[in-house]
């Protein structure tokens, strides 16, 4: 369920001041840009940050999106990630939650993971989820909100079924989606030859 942990290479690595989701963006967001569960703030991730990432121009991405792009967000993520979500958005302007969001604190405004759908269910043929956990922040209930949040919001958009791809030796992810009431449905061998379950969630 995660990304690759691989890193954007020649990336500007300045580390932009650790605040942020202003209030008055979040007042503009759109029900399909934000998601708010208890300890979160799940943001879609705009077309102008993407670009700004894929330039290798963090600090400009951070003011673009008003969020701060930090070293463990840039160390998740590579190119062909971000450009599969830019090109995907650009596609579907109008349902940006099918994409990529930062997983924010709703206490203090710290930027903690990302999460989001592998892409537009149109374009993919499925509602399915992913989400990335930064490690000073794992073991605090974030993943379980993120993905919980995910589902309830596909539910509102007609999908009552999602799916969630998990690496059979991915322990912590496999008590996730069981703890969820996700069912394993599949078993699949990933590009790598590794062996992956797939889970779809209850309506």
């Amino acid at each position: 369920m995660q990304v690759p942990d691989a890193e954007i290479s020649g990336r500007d690595r300045a580390r932009a001041r650790p605040t942020l989701v202003s209030q008055s963006k979040l007042q503009r967001m759109s029900s399909d840009s934000l998601i708010e569960t208890l300890q979160l703030r799940l943001v879609a991730l705009t077309d102008a940050a993407l670009e700004k990432l894929l330039d290798g121009d963090a600090e400009g991405a951070s003011l673009a999106q008003g969020i701060a792009f930090t070293d463990e967000f840039l160390g998740t993520v590579n190119a062909s990630f971000l450009t599969t979500h830019l090109e995907g958005l650009r596609r579907h302007p109008e349902t940006p939650g099918w994409f990529v969001r930062a997983m924010v604190s709703a206490s203090d405004d710290r930027l903690v993971g990302h999460c989001g759908f592998h892409g537009a269910p149109s374009d993919i043929g499925r509602a399915e989820v992913g989400y990335t956990v930064f490690g000073p922040y794992r073991r605090q209930g974030f993943a379980r909100e993120a993905v919980g949040g995910l589902v309830t919001w596909a539910m509102s958009q007609g999908w009552p079924r999602v799916v969630a791809t998990v690496a059979s030796t991915n322990a912590p992810s496999l008590a996730l989606v069981s703890a969820l009431g996700f069912e394993r449905v599949a078993v699949q061998t990933n590009g790598a030859g590794e062996e992956e379950y797939v889970f779809e969630s209850r309506p």
